[in-house]
């Protein structure tokens, strides 16, 4: 159990750490709730090859992955924006938007951002857990 928890700690401050980074490279600014958001997108990529076979094409893992992060995005702007009032962002400009919180162009954003999640995982879990070598199917 201990082992468990420590793997889950790991990969919530990994893809934390990570989301923070995107956020600060992309919009200069961050906020504490998107380092548990990011973490928690990151753990949700990582339970995609643990629920769903690795035979799966890796554009579905990827497409899978974003669905994930825009669903937790939501989630997490629906109780920090809209419930809580803190403002950490506002969608509401962009063509698309629902609520001000997710719209398709960020979507198109957490594409790439879900690859590099899903390899990263992967590998992480192989090389620290040993957990199955990574593979993939492409298509």
């Amino acid at each position: 159990m201990k082992k468990v928890i420590c793997k889950y700690m790991t990969l919530l401050l990994t893809g934390g750490g990570l989301y923070v980074l995107v956020e600060l490279i992309w919009r200069g600014r961050s906020h504490w709730t998107m380092f548990l958001l990011g973490g928690l997108c990151f753990i949700g990529i990582g339970l995609i090859n643990e629920i769903i076979p690795w035979d799966m094409p890796l554009w579905q893992q990827i497409i899978i992955g974003a669905g994930i992060i825009t669903a937790l995005e939501f989630l997490t702007g629906c109780i920090v924006n809209l419930w809580l009032g803190w403002d950490v962002w506002d969608y509401s400009g962009l063509p698309g938007n629902i609520l001000g919180q997710i719209c398709p162009q960020f979507f198109l954003l957490w594409v790439p951002i879900a690859l590099v999640a899903i390899v990263l995982d992967d590998w992480l879990r192989y090389w620290r857990w040993d957990e199955e070598r990574p593979h993939y199917k492409i298509l």
